[in-house]
This record gives structure tokens, C-alpha cells and sequence, in this order.
């Protein structure tokens, strides 16, 4: 190659422009460089190498050296306007040199249609467009990065790939959408990268990407180059499982696990995703559980939020492996035919310097005033759910995780905090909204569009809503006026009955109320009860410990409240360690006391859970009706002085039955008489006394098949009744078998 010094013409002046590139604010970096005309013959070619010794630009065979401008690292090679074609940078640091082509060179890739709607609120695959993706331009492999920073006087690129130089890769930008982005070729997955975006003061934030789809570990706090790979596709059989198993008379069974905390190995290590697809999965299956439900997976920094302060929305963590290994996880709940939920953070997001909040030096994704965007409770900021943008952002990353893994669908955590404008706020501490009301007329709209445009796009999906108060329609459809969810939360139940069965049972009568008021509301919404890890932590001890009495009745009643749980109307959630009866309170930061199954105790509650979900799953009387008033009656929901409740579960066929009788009182009651609504033989299917379960061993009945039969005589509202013996501390199901008494 032929190397040619070309006399430089005498050159502009370009000091303001060179002050700008040397203090990294450079708002339209390709008016000034790359190729410009600067006569009908003649262009420059501009570029700015901070630590380049010598530039030289490779033209086809010929290398033309650039003239470095003042003292700058600006440089700049004259050419002739009709030898340009294709270039490169010869770009000489003293030890070592490379080629590079000039990313000044190349025409923006933005869709402008797609940052249209983006900017209108309805972009669902926002993924798709904006952050860091590698594609070909003009016949290059390389990486093309999109950022929204609106109020920004000037965004970089800056990564391992220019050496962290904010005034290496100054990036284009489109004001009317408020969109900046570049394309840089040749550069490789797992490169760590950041955005340098120099505010309207001047002040140079590091910001990681919004969009990225792998984040660094903490204390690292860069995003870095993941390709996107195809989505997980279901086959035709794999979607009519998730239609199934997900539909509202289908019996669902969640499993909630925190992943770093299940199981750990040696030295405190977490299981890796393929790891956890063996055990975990195995062990839910094992378990007779249906769904998974992982506490947040998107990218965190901080182990003790549990997931719920992310920073990387569309990076599953890392903490458990890479991106492929989070894929394979999903494909073997696929597989297994286990539904799988994640939990999702749309309320709030953490204060990490290098996250969301002040993104451009304004308050971009967050309300700009404390009482709208800061949580008081949390030291969190609230999306702004009033910009179309964020509408943008939320949906899209919903559809991500629906759409990208094909995942059974999301439980959207924190959904009061969004409705309320006045949640856990004093008087004067909120502002209404443009009627005068508390409702948070965005975060509504936000939770509308998320739901309609998931079911839409996710046919057979579960949306799942953690809220706790009264809203109406939580579960109705969006054009009857409701949010759109599938299920929500049954936040009273478990507050309620959790308040019963701390109590010692010789006050129980004086709070049956407790567990009978649910029977009230149990058909507003289509309900998930849940147990969650929210019980189990910040000093509220572990299930069995706020069971009282010694430790047998803690077990027992332990047992007897999970079968309390499992026959009343509404889908099941259990985090794990209630299965094994923890008695210590949850941490993250250790594994669950799996050495505690060496004991017979706890044996018992994991065989109970098995128990009562292989029960639940095979009778249509416990699922099929949970959102039906037809599903549910009570026997006797009366007898508060014997601490008994007593009521039928119906499958859609009315002669499909199970009775089910829990006596929370330490004292067994022979003889007792039930009444049912039809003759027949009876069956008892489930005793939480059974000595396999750790129970004391009384028979519901004398007959050893457990079978018994109705007599003639008229109780609770019934013509047939049946007698039999109720164990202490236990609850019973019994399935009618037969019309036929046993003579």
C-alpha cells in the first residue's frame, strides 16, 4: 500500500468545535465529523482520536496521513471529492495500531415510525428498537445504540471498546422524538458499555441502558452486549397445556421461590439456572405443585431488595447465569407442563446512580415533584405514568419477558401503590388528580394497556395482581371498566386468617368471623390465596412459629390450616420452606433448612402439601367453581364454641362433591353429626391427623377403607346426615363415592 503525505489545506477554524469534542458535549456530532464538502472538489475527513499519536486515513490502496489540528486530537485528512469511496482509520498509539471505520459514515437505522408511536405511548416492542443491538448496516456487522434522553445536551457511548472516553462515540440525535443513537461496527458480545450523557448544567451522568439485556454483577454497574436470540416458541401442544393449565376452573398450585436462597451448594454457592431446571422443577413436579412463581429476576443491584429495586428491566440477572442458561430454565417448565409467573416491578424503581432517575439530568422517568414520584416507605422513585414514554417502556417490557421467553405470565407486585395517588401518604403530602380524586389516572391507564395488549399478543397467559384493598374490577375486563387482570391477590384472607390461627384455640371462638367474613367477597374477583414471602419476614417469624401451643400442635395446626387453605374457593400460592414447615424466619442469604426433613414433623407438613395438591388437582369439586357462588356452601359456619367449620366444594356436575371439616380446637369430638346434601357412601380422602403426617392417628371413621354412610336424619338444613369422629387440630375431606348407602 502506498503511503502518501498530502500537504493540508490551510484549515478552518475550529476551536469552538474542538472545545466542545475535548469536553465531551457535543450535541450534532455528524454536522463536523466524518466526510464534508468544503469546496466542488474538495472534502475533509474528520475525526477525533483522544490518545492517537497519528492518523492516517485508508483509502483503497492508498493511505493518506491526517493532519492533526493545533494541539487537538482532532484530525483531519484533505481528499480530492472525487477519489472519495469507502475508508478507514488507520489510528497509531504508539504501541500498537488499528483500523476502524469511521461511525460518523453511516446513515441512522432509526425506525421513525416505530419512535413515532413510541413517543405516543403505544410502542409494545420498544425492546426492539431502542438500546443496544447488533445488525448490518452498509455491508457492516456491528452494534446499533438508542437511547431517550430528551433534555440531554450531548450522549456518548462509552464502554471496554473506546476505554470509557466519553468524547469517543458522541451520538446523533433526533429531536422529534428525543432519541439519540449511533452505530459502531466490529464490536463483540459481552462488551461492558454505559451512556456518558452530559446534562443542560454541564454534570456528566454514566447512565447504564434502559433496555439492555444483561447488566454486570454489583458492584459493577455497566450494561453489556447480549444478541438477542429468537424467541422461545411454543408448540401446538405446549400452547394448549398453558390455555389449560392457566384457564380460571383450572386447579393452580404456585409454587413462589426466591432463587438465590432454595437450595444452595457447597460454600454457600448459588444453583445455577440448569442446576435449578433439574431440582427445582423436579421437585415441584415431585411436590405436585403446578406453577413456579420467581420472586423478581430482573437485573438488581442490591441482594437484600429480593429483586424489587431493579435497575436492568429487560436483564434476567446474571447472578444465576447467562442469558441461554435463563432460556433453558423456561424451556423445561415448558416441557414439564409447570406454568411459569415472574414477578414484575412496575411501581417503582431504586435510586442507583447509574439507574432511571434524573436519566438526562431532568426527571425523566419519575414524577419531578417528591409527592407524586418518591415513595416515602420504599426511598423509591414512581414512574411518571403520565408520559406516553413510560407507558412505552412498562408495556414493552412486559411483552419482552411474555413474548420473548413465552413465560405464563407476570404477578405485577405493588399494584396499590400505583392506584392511589394518596398511598401511605399523610394529608398534604399528595396531590389529587385533575378531578379532585386519588386514583392515579396514569398508572390506571398503564395497567389497562400492559393487560389488554398481554392477553392480546399471549393467548392462555395469567396476569396476577398483589393488590390489597378494595379497587373494583381488579379482575374484570378492561371494557367493563376494570383493570384487566386475571387474578388478584386475596390479601384480606390471608390477613385474616392468619390473625385466626395465631390465636391460642380457646379464644378462637370469639373470632370466627375471621375465617368465615372471606366467604363474603370470595366471588368479587377470580382470587389467588396467598402465603407469601411478605409472611415470613421483617420480624414476623415463619408459618409454624406463629402457629401456638407446644410443638405438636404447631404442626398440627399447621397442617390443618394449609387444608383450610387448599379447599376454600381461590387458586393456591406457598412460598417455599411453609412445604417443610421453616421454623426459622426467611434469609436471603442462606439456604431453606432442608437437614430440618430429617425429623418425622417435618416430613409430615411436605408429605401434607404433597397430599393436598395431588387431592386438589384430581377433584374438579376444589378448582373448577373457584369464581362461581354455585362452587362453595356452607354446612355450618356457625359453630364458633367448638372452633368448627364445615362446608361442600362443587364441581361444575352438582352431584360432584367434596365435604370438607376442620376443627381447630385441641379436643377430638366423637360422634359428631354433619349434614350432606344427598344418601350415599362417603370416603375420606384427606385427614391432617394421619400418623403418617405426624397426627395423632384418630380415624375419621371405625372402617379401616375410611368409608362411611349417610343416615336418614335431618341436619344443618339437609335430609341426610352423617356421623363420624373429628381428630383435634385437623381437617377432613370427605368425596361421596356411591349413591348408594352401605347396608
Amino acid at each position: 500500500m502506498n503511503s502518501i503525505v498530502r500537504k493540508q489545506s490551510t484549515l478552518q477554524h475550529y476551536g469552538p468545535q474542538v472545545n466542545a469534542l475535548q469536553r465531551g458535549c457535543f450535541k450534532d456530532p455528524f454536522s463536523f465529523l466524518g466526510t464534508h464538502s468544503i469546496s466542488e472538489t474538495k472534502s475533509e475527513v474528520r475525526c477525533y482520536m483522544p490518545g492517537a499519536g497519528k492518523v492516517s486515513l485508508k483509502l483503497g490502496e492508498q493511505r493518506l496521513e491526517c493532519a492533526r489540528y493545533s494541539e487537538s486530537d482532532l484530525f483531519i485528512a484533505d481528499v480530492n471529492s472525487k477519489d472519495m469511496g469507502t475508508y478507514q482509520f488507520v489510528v497509531d498509539y504508539g504501541e500498537y495500531e488499528i483500523i476502524c471505520d469511521d461511525v460518523y459514515s453511516f446513515e441512522s437505522s432509526l425506525d421513525d415510525s416505530a419512535m413515532y408511536l413510541f413517543n405516543e405511548g403505544t410502542l409494545e416492542h420498544a425492546y426492539r428498537h431502542l438500546g443496544a443491538h447488533f445488525i448490518e448496516l452498509s455491508g457492516k456487522q456491528g452494534v446499533r445504540f438508542s437511547v431517550w434522553a430528551p433534555n440531554a445536551s450531548s450522549v456518548s457511548v462509552i464502554g471496554e471498546f473506546n476505554h470509557w472516553q466519553k468524547s469517543q462515540h458522541f451520538m446523533r440525535f433526533h429531536p422529534a422524538s428525543g432519541v439519540w443513537d449511533l452505530f459502531i461496527p466490529e464490536l463483540t458480545q459481552g462488551q461492558c458499555y454505559k451512556f456518558a450523557i452530559t446534562t443542560l448544567s454541564g454534570e456528566v451522568l454514566e447512565k447504564a441502558d434502559p433496555f439492555a439485556f444483561k447488566m454486570q454483577q454489583a458492584p459493577g454497574t455497566a450494561s453489556v452486549l447480549q444478541i438477542r436470540p429468537p424467541a422461545i416458541a411454543l408448540t401446538k401442544e405446549m400452547q394448549a397445556q398453558r390455555v389449560k393449565r392457566n384457564a380460571i376452573d383450572a386447579p393452580i398450585s404456585i409454587y413462589e421461590v426466591h432463587l438465590g436462597s432454595w437450595q444452595r451448594e457447597a460454600g454457600d454457592r448459588y444453583l445455577n439456572y440448569r442446576e435449578l431446571a433439574q431440582r427445582l422443577i423436579g421437585y415441584v413436579i415431585e411436590q405436585g405443585f403446578t406453577h413456579i412463581q420467581l420472586m423478581p429476576i430482573s437485573e438488581f443491584p442490591f441482594d437484600g431488595s429480593w429483586g424489587y429495586q431493579p435497575v436492568g428491566l429487560f436483564a434476567p440477572t446474571s447472578r444465576f447465569g447467562g442469558l441461554d442458561d435463563f432460556r433453558y430454565f423456561v424451556e423445561q417448565c415448558h416441557l414439564k407442563n409447570i406454568g411459569l409467573l415472574i414477578d414484575w416491578v412496575p411501581g417503582h424503581f431504586p435510586s442507583d446512580p447509574h439507574g432511571l432517575h434524573c436519566f438526562d439530568g431532568t426527571h425523566l422517568f419519575e414524577h419531578a415533584d417528591a409527592r407524586q414520584g418518591f415513595h416515602p416507605d420504599w426511598n423509591t422513585y414512581i414512574y411518571n405514568y403520565d408520559r406516553p414514554e413510560i407507558r412505552s417502556f412498562l408495556v414493552a417490557n412486559a411483552m419482552y419477558w411474555l413474548e420473548e421467553f413465552a413465560i405464563d405470565g407476570l404477578r405485577v407486585d405493588a399494584v396499590a401503590s400505583m392506584l392511589y395517588l394518596d398511598y401511605s401518604r399523610k394529608e398534604g403530602q399528595w396531590i389529587p388528580n385533575c378531578y379532585g380524586g386519588r386514583e392515579n389516572l396514569g398508572a390506571i391507564e398503564c395497567l389497562k394497556q400492559v393487560n389488554l395488549r398481554s392477553y392480546a399478543n399471549n393467548p392462555g397467559i395469567m396476569m396476577v395482581a398483589e393488590e390489597s384493598t378494595a379497587w373494583p374490577g381488579v379482575t374484570r375486563q378492561v371494557d367493563q371498566d376494570g383493570l384487566g387482570f386475571g387474578y388478584k391477590w386475596n390479601m384480606g384472607w390471608m390477613n385474616d386468617s392468619l390473625h385466626y390461627m395465631q390465636r391460642d384455640p380457646l379464644y378462637r371462638q370469639h373470632h370466627h368471623h375471621e375465617l368465615t367474613f372471606s366467604m363474603v367477597y370470595a366471588f368479587s374477583e377470580n382470587y389467588v390465596l396467598p402465603l407469601s414471602h411478605d409472611e415470613v419476614v421483617h420480624g414476623k417469624g415463619s408459618l409454624l412459629e406463629k402457629m401456638p401451643g407446644d410443638d405438636w400442635q404447631k404442626f398440627a395446626n399447621l397442617r390443618a390450616y394449609y387444608a383450610f387453605m387448599w379447599a376454600h374457593p381461590g387458586k393456591k400460592l406457598l412460598f417455599m420452606g411453609g412445604e417443610i414447615a421453616q421454623r426459622s424466619e426467611w434469609n436471603h442469604d442462606q439456604s431453606l433448612d432442608w437437614h430440618l426433613l430429617e425429623h418425622i414433623s417435618h416430613q409430615g407438613v411436605q408429605r401434607t402439601i404433597s397430599q393436598l395438591n395431588k387431592v386438589y388437582t384430581s377433584e374438579p369439586a376444589l378448582h373448577q367453581l373457584d369464581n362461581d357462588p354455585r362452587g362453595f356452601s356452607w354446612i355450618d359456619s356457625q359453630n364458633a364454641q367448638q372452633s368448627i367449620f364445615s362446608f361442600i366444594r362443587f364441581a361444575k356436575k352438582a352431584s360432584d362433591y367434596v365435604v370438607v371439616i376442620s376443627n381447630l380446637t385441641p379436643t377430638v369430638y366423637h360422634d359428631y353429626c354433619i349434614g350432606v346434601p344427598s344418601a350415599g357412601e362417603f370416603k375420606v380422602i384427606l385427614n391432617t391427623d394421619e400418623e403418617a403426617l405426624f397426627g395423632s392417628g384418630v380415624h375419621v371413621v371405625a372402617l379401616t377403607e375410611q368409608v362411611i354412610s349417610t343416615v336418614a336424619t335431618a341436619s344443618h338444613g339437609h335430609q341426610h346426615s352423617i356421623k363420624l369422629s373429628l381428630p383435634a387440630l385437623a381437617t377432613i375431606y370427605l368425596k361421596k363415592v356411591s349413591d348408594e348407602p352401605i347396608n
